[in-house]
């Protein structure tokens, strides 16, 4: 009789201690993405946006967006894979600045990652660079697949990512609220 006890007992104190974990975490916090799995390319919808150029400055700005349109929350966690290239040709890489942390994703969240490169600058023009493209390559963390995207403008029309170095810079992603 006492074993049963002591064992309704630890059940009891395990459930609270279960009950008391959601309660101070909530679903959409750090701590819970230990009970999602990874996002995957697949389940992501994907937009790179060209911000307007600054007079005068050889560096240009973009923006990748990222929105989870898979059926379940995800974790994104870490840098997205990220490639402008010609064909088979020269290829610029994304390379992470910064420190990433786990970002539990849930149905229809976004996370947005800022993006700095050289752009083509005063006496260039876009053959000068080392890549040219209307469209890049990305990808989850942690996903060995890629999505081919078309590059758009503030406007939301195509223009092309002249990327005049190996590298494109990547900030931290973070989580749009709201």
């Amino acid at each position: 009789m006492q074993r049963r006890s002591v064992l309704a007992t630890t059940m009891a104190a395990l459930a609270l201690t279960v009950t008391a974990a959601f309660t101070v975490t909530g679903c959409g916090s750090g701590r819970m993405a230990a009970l999602h799995a990874n996002c995957r390319t697949k389940g992501l919808s994907w937009r790179v946006t060209v911000l307007k150029a600054v007079p005068r400055s050889a560096q240009r700005e973009a923006r990748l967006s990222v929105v989870n349109k898979g059926s379940q929350p995800c974790v994104f966690d870490g840098f997205p894979s990220f490639a402008v290239h010609v064909g088979k040709g020269p290829e610029s890489e994304g390379k992470g600045q910064g420190r990433t942390m786990p970002i539990d994703l849930r149905r229809g969240g976004t996370v947005t990652t800022s993006l700095r490169y050289k752009d083509h600058g005063p006496g260039m023009t876009p053959a000068d660079c080392l890549v040219s493209n209307d469209e890049v390559m990305v990808g989850a963390p942690r996903d060995h697949h890629q999505k081919a995207i078309k590059v758009r403008d503030e406007k939301g029309k195509k223009t092309r990512m002249n990327v005049c170095e190996q590298t494109v810079w990547m900030g931290p992603p973070v989580e749009l609220n709201g």
